[in-house]
C-alpha cells in the first residue's frame, strides 16, 4: 500500500481550510484517511501560530514507515526542519514557450550577441592608435630608381 501524506480541503466556499493527512495513494483527495497529523490555514497571516500546526512525531513515524509527502506538504516539513527543504524548480514544461517562439528567442539573442560583438570591435577599433600613414613619395618613378613597365 502506498502511503502519502497530503491535504485534504476543508473549510466554507472561498474559505479554504485544509487538514494534513496520511492516506493510501489511491484513495479520493477528500476521501478516506489513516490518521490527521496537522492542519494548514491560508487564510491567515504567515507568522500567525494558527496558520500551521503538524505533528512532528507521527509525521517522522509514517516518514520512517514509508510515507511520501506531495510537494506542497514537503515543503511545510522543509520549512518546519523535519525533512531537508526540497528544491524548487524555476519553470515545469508546461510554462515555457512553445518551438516556434523559443526559436525567435534565440534568434533574437543571436542578433542582440552579433551587435554587441560589432559594438566592442568597433570600440576597440577607435581605442587602437592609429598607425602612422606610410610617408607619400611624389617623385616619379625615375627619381626613386623605380622602373615603369609597360
Amino acid at each position: 500500500m502506498a502511503l502519502k501524506i497530503r491535504l485534504t480541503r476543508g473549510g466554507a466556499k472561498k474559505r479554504p481550510f485544509y487538514h494534513i493527512v496520511v492516506a493510501d495513494a489511491r484513495s479520493p483527495r477528500d476521501g478516506r484517511f489513516i490518521e490527521r497529523v496537522g492542519s494548514y490555514n491560508p487564510m491567515v497571516e504567515r507568522d500567525h501560530p494558527e496558520r500551521l500546526k503538524l505533528d512532528a512525531e507521527r509525521i517522522k513515524h509514517w516518514l520512517g514507515v514509508g510515507a511520501q509527502p506531495t510537494d506542497r506538504v514537503a515543503r511545510f516539513l522543509g520549512h518546519a526542519e523535519i525533512i531537508a527543504l526540497p528544491a524548487r524548480s524555476e519553470q515545469t514544461k508546461k510554462s515555457q514557450p512553445k518551438a516556434k517562439a523559443q526559436e525567435r528567442l534565440r534568434e533574437a539573442e543571436e542578433r542582440k550577441r552579433q551587435a554587441e560583438e560589432a559594438a566592442a570591435a568597433a570600440v576597440a577599433e577607435a581605442a587602437a592608435p592609429a598607425e602612422p600613414a606610410a610617408p607619400e613619395e611624389t617623385g616619379t618613378p625615375e627619381e626613386t630608381g623605380e622602373t615603369a613597365e609597360a
